[in-house]
């Protein structure tokens, strides 16, 4: 693959994180430097990881997972984006959804980020036979989704405060996230 092949699928990658991050910056609506940075870290981790794994199991059970990946992922983000609806809601002001706490961040990162499991298997079936040669792959795909993470934060706090007063950031966060997990649902089943 050339470089700006790469790019286009770095960003194809990143889109759902940027979209998730832009819900979290919604929700959060005000800039929490050091949870956009680590939001924005997983998101790049994981979407650099996944393709790794998905390359080292092609042979062993890479096949087994795909077969229901999309799935792992859209019941992972109908769960959230399901909490989160219901919490919206309530009337206590408490709100249980939270960018902040780690394991949303974890769930968040894995749940955008089995997709890309797919990209390793076609990484392996396209000719990159060695770990060095996955490493610009990995590295641009990390990098755009940590970037795309931030961008999305930033943008999500920003108009976020003008939607938060009209809306319930809640509800329309939950409704997003379940809309990003059956578009995953959808590529995959037809």
């Amino acid at each position: 693959m050339s470089v700006i092949d790469l790019l286009f699928l770095s960003i194809a990658l990143a889109m759902d994180c940027f979209a998730i991050s832009i819900v979290c910056g919604v929700i959060m609506r005000k800039h929490i430097w050091r949870i956009i940075l680590q939001i924005s870290f997983f998101f790049g981790l994981f979407q650099a990881f996944m393709p790794l794994a998905g390359w080292l199991g092609i042979n062993n059970f890479s096949n087994n997972l795909e077969a229901f990946d999309h799935w792992i992922a859209f019941g992972l983000l109908a769960f959230i984006g399901g909490r989160m609806v219901k919490e919206s809601f309530e009337t206590t002001e408490e709100v249980h959804f939270s960018p902040g706490k780690l394991r949303t961040q974890l769930i968040l990162a894995v749940a955008t980020s089995i997709d890309a499991l797919a990209v390793g298997i076609s990484f392996a079936c396209i000719g990159y036979k060695t770990f060095f040669s996955l490493t610009l792959p990995l590295v641009m795909i990390g990098a755009t989704s940590f970037i795309f993470g931030v961008v999305g934060n930033v943008l999500g706090v920003s108009f976020g405060n003008g939607i938060a007063h009209k809306l319930k950031p809640e509800l329309l966060g939950g409704i997003i996230l379940i809309l990003i997990g059956i578009k995953i649902l959808m590529s995959h089943l037809l």
